[in-house]
């Protein structure tokens, strides 16, 4: 790739970048009005909880 190609393809992981971060800040703010404490962070602990209970159960 030369160095236009690379600038261009910075720029495109830039804008994608941006658009994951914006939605996973919304993600953890609606979890938190929904009871999830710390947000995402409480989620995956519950998530892996779970999975634990269902793995000890079969």
């Amino acid at each position: 790739m030369n160095k236009e190609e690379l600038l261009k393809r910075i720029s495109e992981l830039e804008s994608i970048n941006d658009q994951l971060s914006t939605e996973i800040r919304y993600l953890d703010t609606l979890l938190k009005k929904l009871g999830f404490e710390k947000g995402l962070t409480t989620l995956k602990s519950a998530a892996k909880e779970l999975l634990e209970q269902d793995k000890q159960n079969h």
